[in-house]
Protein backbone atom coordinates (compact mmCIF):
# COMPACT_ATOMS: atom_id res chain seq x y z
CA UNK A 1 0.00 0.00 0.00
CA UNK A 2 1.16 3.66 -0.79
CA UNK A 3 1.65 6.14 1.51
CA UNK A 4 -1.23 9.19 0.97
CA UNK A 5 -0.09 12.76 2.16
CA UNK A 6 -1.69 14.08 5.33
CA UNK A 7 -1.73 17.17 7.00
CA UNK A 8 -2.01 17.15 10.75
CA UNK A 9 -2.37 20.56 12.35
CA UNK A 10 -1.09 20.84 15.95
CA UNK A 11 -1.87 23.19 19.16
CA UNK A 12 -1.03 24.13 22.09
CA UNK A 13 -1.80 26.84 24.70
CA UNK A 14 -0.82 24.83 28.18
CA UNK A 15 2.78 24.18 29.63
CA UNK A 16 5.48 24.44 27.21
CA UNK A 17 4.25 24.93 24.18
CA UNK A 18 7.66 24.99 21.85
CA UNK A 19 8.27 21.41 23.63
CA UNK A 20 4.97 19.88 23.47
CA UNK A 21 5.26 20.69 20.01
CA UNK A 22 8.51 19.32 19.35
CA UNK A 23 7.75 15.77 21.42
CA UNK A 24 4.45 15.26 19.45
CA UNK A 25 6.32 16.10 16.11
CA UNK A 26 8.35 13.22 16.90
CA UNK A 27 5.66 11.06 18.26
CA UNK A 28 3.68 10.89 14.75
CA UNK A 29 7.65 10.30 12.96
CA UNK A 30 7.71 7.36 14.91
CA UNK A 31 4.08 6.20 14.53
CA UNK A 32 4.42 2.85 12.34
CA UNK A 33 4.85 3.55 8.44
CA UNK A 34 4.77 7.18 8.96
CA UNK A 35 6.94 10.34 8.62
CA UNK A 36 6.69 13.75 8.87
CA UNK A 37 7.76 15.03 5.82
CA UNK A 38 7.72 18.82 6.31
CA UNK A 39 6.30 21.44 8.40
CA UNK A 40 5.22 24.71 8.44
CA UNK A 41 6.76 27.61 10.40
CA UNK A 42 5.23 27.85 14.47
CA UNK A 43 2.86 30.48 15.22
CA UNK A 44 1.00 32.26 17.93
CA UNK A 45 -2.52 32.79 17.60
CA UNK A 46 -4.98 34.07 20.09
CA UNK A 47 -7.56 31.03 21.26
CA UNK A 48 -10.84 30.46 19.22
CA UNK A 49 -14.30 30.11 21.53
CA UNK A 50 -15.55 31.57 24.67
CA UNK A 51 -13.54 30.34 27.45
CA UNK A 52 -11.08 32.75 28.43
CA UNK A 53 -7.50 31.11 27.89
CA UNK A 54 -3.31 32.38 27.11
CA UNK A 55 -2.48 31.64 23.30
CA UNK A 56 -1.44 28.99 21.46
CA UNK A 57 1.39 27.42 18.94
CA UNK A 58 0.44 25.97 16.13
CA UNK A 59 2.09 24.54 13.53
CA UNK A 60 0.45 22.42 10.46
CA UNK A 61 2.81 18.71 9.57
CA UNK A 62 2.58 17.52 6.24
CA UNK A 63 2.59 13.59 7.23
CA UNK A 64 3.20 10.45 4.61
CA UNK A 65 0.82 7.25 6.29
CA UNK A 66 -0.24 4.02 5.01
CA UNK A 67 -2.49 4.26 7.91
CA UNK A 68 -6.14 4.43 7.80
CA UNK A 69 -8.08 7.67 8.86
CA UNK A 70 -9.31 6.18 11.95
CA UNK A 71 -6.01 4.18 12.86
CA UNK A 72 -4.18 7.35 12.47
CA UNK A 73 -6.76 9.54 14.73
CA UNK A 74 -6.11 6.88 17.54
CA UNK A 75 -2.35 7.44 17.17
CA UNK A 76 -3.21 11.17 17.32
CA UNK A 77 -5.71 10.84 20.37
CA UNK A 78 -2.59 8.40 22.23
CA UNK A 79 -0.41 11.29 21.30
CA UNK A 80 -2.54 13.84 23.09
CA UNK A 81 -3.26 11.59 26.00
CA UNK A 82 0.34 11.80 26.79
CA UNK A 83 1.01 14.68 26.88
CA UNK A 84 -1.47 15.31 29.46
CA UNK A 85 -4.33 16.35 27.44
CA UNK A 86 -7.76 15.73 29.06
CA UNK A 87 -10.79 16.04 27.34
CA UNK A 88 -14.05 17.92 29.11
CA UNK A 89 -17.53 16.92 27.60
CA UNK A 90 -18.59 20.22 28.74
CA UNK A 91 -15.66 22.51 27.94
CA UNK A 92 -15.55 23.18 24.16
CA UNK A 93 -12.56 25.06 23.05
CA UNK A 94 -10.97 25.30 26.35
CA UNK A 95 -7.00 25.57 27.15
CA UNK A 96 -5.37 22.42 26.33
CA UNK A 97 -1.90 20.91 26.43
CA UNK A 98 -2.07 19.61 23.15
CA UNK A 99 -4.39 19.52 20.21
CA UNK A 100 -4.00 17.35 16.87
CA UNK A 101 -6.28 17.41 13.93
CA UNK A 102 -6.39 15.84 11.02
CA UNK A 103 -7.14 18.35 8.39
CA UNK A 104 -6.64 17.06 5.09
CA UNK A 105 -6.12 13.05 4.58
CA UNK A 106 -4.85 12.51 0.93
CA UNK A 107 -8.04 13.18 -1.86
CA UNK A 108 -10.37 11.49 0.73
CA UNK A 109 -13.59 12.58 2.65
CA UNK A 110 -14.54 11.37 5.87
CA UNK A 111 -17.79 11.83 7.98
CA UNK A 112 -18.41 9.78 10.88
CA UNK A 113 -19.08 10.25 13.81
CA UNK A 114 -15.70 10.42 15.15
CA UNK A 115 -13.94 12.09 12.20
CA UNK A 116 -14.64 14.84 9.07
CA UNK A 117 -12.00 15.48 6.79
CA UNK A 118 -11.59 17.75 5.13
CA UNK A 119 -11.71 19.34 8.90
CA UNK A 120 -14.77 21.53 9.15
CA UNK A 121 -12.90 23.89 10.75
CA UNK A 122 -10.37 24.68 7.75
CA UNK A 123 -12.52 27.42 5.92
CA UNK A 124 -12.36 29.63 9.31
CA UNK A 125 -8.66 29.12 10.66
CA UNK A 126 -6.89 31.74 8.45
CA UNK A 127 -3.83 30.30 10.50
CA UNK A 128 -4.40 26.98 9.24
CA UNK A 129 -5.03 28.24 5.46
CA UNK A 130 -1.03 29.73 6.16
CA UNK A 131 0.71 27.03 7.06
CA UNK A 132 -0.75 24.63 4.15
CA UNK A 133 0.23 27.22 1.58
CA UNK A 134 3.98 26.74 3.23
CA UNK A 135 3.67 23.00 2.82
CA UNK A 136 2.65 24.02 -0.67
CA UNK A 137 -1.30 23.30 -0.74
CA UNK A 138 -3.55 25.91 -1.70
CA UNK A 139 -6.35 25.65 0.75
CA UNK A 140 -10.21 26.90 0.42
CA UNK A 141 -11.06 30.14 1.04
CA UNK A 142 -13.20 31.16 3.88
CA UNK A 143 -16.41 30.99 2.13
CA UNK A 144 -16.23 27.63 0.49
CA UNK A 145 -17.46 24.64 1.96
CA UNK A 146 -14.46 22.51 3.35
CA UNK A 147 -16.86 19.05 2.53
CA UNK A 148 -16.82 19.70 -1.23
CA UNK A 149 -13.54 20.93 -2.07
CA UNK A 150 -10.16 20.25 0.01
CA UNK A 151 -7.59 22.29 -2.02
CA UNK A 152 -7.70 24.61 -5.37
Amino acid sequence: MSAERVYVALGSNLGDRAETLRRAREAIDALPDTRVAGASDVEETEPFGPVAQGPFLNQMLAVDTTLSPDALLDALLAIERAAGRVRDAAVRWGPRTLDCDIVLFGDRRVETERLTVPHPGLAHRDFWRRELRQLGVEPLDADDDPRSLATR
